[in-house]
C-alpha cells in the first residue's frame, strides 16, 4: 500500500512541474544510452565560440560567458588555460568579433535589446579600454573592412544621414575619430580593396536583378548585371593580391553557382571550382598571396576540391588528426591555424595547428558536458517533392529506437517537423541543439530542405518564387508523408515547429493542413506578408524590388490578393490545433500587433494558443537565460501533445524576461513555475 502511495505521489509532483510519465517503451528505456539529457547542456551558455587567431598567430580569442553574458576572452594561442575574459557585457552580451591588425585591438558589435542597430566597439588589450566608434541612437553600423595595409583603420557604413542608404567611412580604432569616404544615395552594397580604395559598387534594379558598377576616371560605368534568378547565388567575394581580378561566386549560363576570378579591365573570367549538385559554399584562400587554396561544395556533407597544392599536405594531415568537417581560422603569415571540427553528434572541438611542424594540439570544445554524452545521428536523406524534386533532407532517431540499424525506428514515433527560416538559407549536417534535445526526448526529428532554400543551384532556389505558403509548403507535407510511409512518424502524433520562416510555415500549416499535426510551435512568424513588406526595415528598402519579386509585390492589386491569400492571418480562423507562440518585443521584422490578432483570434474560438513575448528581444532570442525558459516550456508543451519524455520546467523561468500574454493554463506546470518567478522578481525588487 506504501508503494501505490509514493507512485501516486511521484505521479502528482510530475504533473504539477509540467511532465507526464508516458506508457511508451521507448520512453521507459533506463539504459545510458537513453538518459534525460538537461535541457542546459543543449541550450545554456556555449563554453566558448567564434574562436579566431590573431594575425601574427600568437593569440586567440572567443565568445564564453561571463556571468551567464557571452563576452571576449583572449590568451596565449598554444596555452588555452591562459585565456581570460577582456570585456564585462551584460544584458544580450556580444553578438561576433574580430581581429585588427594591430593585433591589440579586437572589434565587435552590439544592439540594443534586439533592435539590430548595430554599433561597432574597440577594444586596446594593452590600455583595457574600449571606445564605441558608432554611439548615435537609432542607426545601424556596418563593419565593411579591415586591412594590414592600414591596421590602425576600419571601414563602415552608416544610416546615419539616410536610414536607407549606407554612407562609406574610415574610422579611427584607438581615437573614434572618423572621416566620410562617400556619400551614397543609391548604392546597396561595396566592394573595397585593401588599400581602401572603392572599386565595385551594386544596386538593385527594378525586376529584382542587380547591376555592378566599376569606378574609374570617368565616374561609375556600368561593369555587369545579374538577372533576378542569379541575385541569391552571384556575389562578389574579394580582391585577388593585384587588386586586378575580383573572385566571383556566379550561377550565370548555369544551374550551380561557382567560383570564378573576373578580370577588372576586361571582364573576362576563369573558372576556378564547380559542382554539378551543390553551389559553391566557401574557400580557404591565402591571407598575404590572395590566391585561392581550396573550394568546398556542400550538397549532404561539406567536401573540399583542392586548388593550390601546398594545401594538400596540410588538409590531408588535419583530416586524418579528428574526425568532422573542417573549418580554419589563419593567422597572417599562414604558419598557426585554429581548426574546428564539426561532427552530428558531438561538440564542435578546436585544434591549434602548427603549419611548419604538421601538428595539430587539441584545445577544448565548444561544449564541455556535451563530451562524455552519447548522441544521435543525423542521417542525410533526399526526399522527392510531389513534382519530382530532390530535397536535401536530414533525420535524427531517438537513441535504441532502431535496433537492427537500417536508420529506421522499430516502430512510429512521434515526430517533430523542424522548418528553417530565411527561408533562402539551408539546413546542414552538423551538430544541432534542437535535433538532439528533440531526439533525447523520443521524438524523430526532420529538417527539409524545400524549394527556396539555397545551395542546391539557382533553379531550386527559384521553384520557391511567389511559393511562400504555396509549394513551399507543400514539399514540407510531402517530407512528413514519406516519414510516415517509411514508419518514422505516427501520424497521429507530428509537430511543426520553427523561427521566422519557419514560424510563418508553422502558422500556415497550421491554417490551411491543420489535419497533418497535432500541434505548432511558431517563434517569430510573419503572420501577415503584406505588412512584413510594408513595414520592413529601411535599410531593407533599397532591396524591395527582389523581395516582391520573391513574395509578391504589395503594391498592386494583384500582388496583394496574393499575399493575402498565403498570409496565415486571413486563415486564423481555420487554425484549432494547440499553439505556441514566441516574440521578441524589439522584433523590427515582424511586428508584435500582427501576433497579437492571431492570439485574439484564437481565443475569441477558444482554441488553445499560448503566446510568450520577451521584452528585451528582437528576432532572435540572444539571450541564453531566454532560451533556455522558452525551450523549457516548448518542452512541456510537445510532451503534453505527442507524448515525449521531459524534463520539469524546474527554475528555467527565473532569470529570463519571459511574459506570458495569455495561455499559461494550457501548458502543465507553467503557471507554478511562473508563481516562483513572480516571487523571486518581487523579493529582488524589495
Amino acid at each position: 500500500m506504501k508503494s501505490i502511495l509514493i507512485g501516486f505521489m511521484i505521479m502528482i509532483l510530475l504533473l504539477a512541474t509540467g511532465c507526464a510519465i508516458q506508457s511508451n517503451s521507448t520512453n521507459l528505456q533506463r539504459d545510458e544510452n537513453s538518459t534525460l539529457i538537461p535541457r542546459e547542456v543543449f541550450f545554456g551558455s556555449v563554453d566558448r565560440d567564434y574562436v579566431t587567431i590573431s594575425p601574427d598567430g600568437s593569440k586567440i580569442s572567443y565568445l564564453a560567458p561571463v556571468n551567464g553574458v557571452l563576452n571576449i576572452w583572449v590568451g596565449s594561442a598554444s596555452n588555452p588555460e591562459s585565456v581570460k575574459p577582456v570585456t564585462n557585457s551584460t544584458g544580450r552580451g556580444i553578438l561576433m568579433h574580430l581581429w585588427a591588425y594591430t593585433n591589440e585591438h579586437i572589434l565587435y558589435l552590439q544592439d540594443k535589446n534586439g533592435d539590430e542597430n548595430l554599433q561597432i566597439y574597440s577594444l586596446n588589450l594593452t590600455s583595457n579600454t574600449i571606445k564605441n566608434l558608432t554611439p548615435f541612437e537609432d542607426v545601424r553600423a556596418v563593419p565593411f573592412l579591415v586591412s594590414y595595409k592600414n591596421p590602425l583603420d576600419l571601414i563602415i557604413g552608416l544610416n546615419k544621414r539616410d536610414p536607407q542608404y549606407f554612407d562609406i567611412y574610415k574610422a579611427d580604432i584607438e581615437t573614434g575619430n572618423y572621416t566620410l569616404v562617400m556619400e551614397n544615395r543609391e548604392f546597396t552594397g561595396f566592394d573595397i580593396d585593401n588599400n581602401f580604395r572603392i572599386r565595385l559598387a551594386s544596386k538593385t534594379l527594378q525586376d529584382g536583378g542587380k547591376e555592378i558598377f566599376k569606378l574609374t576616371e570617368r565616374g561609375w560605368e556600368s561593369f555587369l548585371k545579374i538577372r533576378m534568378e542569379d541575385v541569391v547565388s552571384t556575389t562578389t567575394r574579394g580582391f585577388d593580391k593585384t587588386g586586378q581580378a575580383i573572385y566571383m561566386v556566379d550561377s550565370r549560363d548555369r544551374n550551380t553557382a561557382a567560383l570564378y576570378a573576373i578580370n577588372l579591365s576586361t571582364g573576362n573570367k576563369s573558372l576556378i571550382a564547380e559542382d554539378p549538385l551543390a553551389d559553391f559554399s566557401d574557400f580557404l584562400i591565402h591571407p598575404i598571396e590572395r590566391n585561392v587554396q581550396a573550394v568546398a561544395f556542400s550538397y549532404s556533407r561539406t567536401k573540399w576540391k583542392i586548388i593550390d597544392p601546398s594545401i594538400a599536405v596540410d588538409l590531408e594531415y588535419l583530416h586524418k588528426a579528428e574526425d568532422g568537417d573542417v573549418m580554419v581560422s589563419r593567422s597572417l603569415n599562414d604558419t598557426v591555424w585554429i581548426v574546428a571540427y564539426i561532427v552530428d553528434d558531438g561538440p564542435k572541438r578546436y585544434y591549434h595547428y602548427d603549419r611548419d611542424r604538421k601538428e595539430a594540439k587539441y584545445l577544448f570544445a565548444d561544449r564541455e558536458k556535451l563530451q562524455d554524452k552519447t548522441l544521435a545521428k543525423m542521417i542525410p536523406v533526399i526526399i522527392k517533392s510531389r513534382d519530382g524534386l530532390d530535397m536535401v533532407s536530414y533525420y535524427s532517431l531517438p537513441l535504441d529506437s532502431d535496433t537492427d540499424g537500417n536508420a529506421i525506428p522499430n516502430k512510429p514515433l512521434p515526430m517533430v517537423l523542424l522548418v528553417h527560416g530565411g527561408p533562402y538559407t539551408r539546413d546542414k549536417w552538423g551538430y544541432n541543439p534542437e535535433h538532439q534535445w528533440l531526439a533525447n526526448r523520443g521524438y524523430a526529428v526532420l529538417s527539409v530542405n524545400f524549394r527556396g532554400s539555397t545551395g542546391f543551384g539557382k533553379n531550386y532556389s527559384n521553384a520557391g518564387n511567389l511559393e511562400w505558403g504555396g509549394k513551399m509548403q507543400e514539399d514540407l507535407i510531402d517530407a512528413v508523408n514519406w516519414a510516415i510511409q517509411k514508419g518514422i512518424a505516427n501520424p497521429r502524433k507530428v509537430a511543426i515547429m520553427g523561427e521566422s520562416y519557419g514560424g510563418y510555415a508553422t502558422l500556415t500549416a497550421l491554417a490551411l493542413t491543420p489535419d497533418v499535426f497535432s500541434c505548432g510551435v511558431d517563434i517569430a512568424g510573419p503572420t501577415n506578408l503584406i505588412a512584413l513588406l510594408e513595414t520592413m526595415p529601411p535599410y531593407w528598402k533599397t532591396d524591395v524590388e527582389l523581395f516582391t519579386t520573391r513574395l509578391g509585390d504589395f503594391r498592386t492589386e494583384d500582388g496583394r490578393e496574393l499575399l493575402g491569400a498565403r498570409s496565415p492571418l486571413s486563415h486564423v480562423d481555420k487554425i484549432h490545433r494547440p499553439l505556441l507562440i514566441c516574440q521578441g518585443a524589439n522584433d523590427p521584422r515582424v511586428k508584435s500587433d500582427e501576433v497579437d490578432q492571431i492570439v485574439q483570434a484564437m481565443q475569441k474560438k477558444n482554441h488553445p494558443v499560448t503566446y510568450v513575448i520577451y521584452p528585451d528581444e528582437g528576432h532572435d532570442l540572444v539571450r541564453q537565460e531566454n532560451r533556455l525558459a522558452f525551450y523549457a516550456i516548448t518542452e512541456v508543451f510537445l510532451s503534453h501533445y505527442l507524448g515525449g519524455r521531459c524534463e520539469p520546467i524546474g527554475n528555467d523561468l527565473l532569470n529570463s524576461s519571459i511574459k506570458i500574454q495569455v495561455g499559461a493554463d494550457e501548458i502543465p506546470g507553467l503557471k507554478d513555475a511562473l508563481s516562483s518567478k513572480r516571487q523571486l522578481d518581487q523579493e529582488q525588487l524589495n
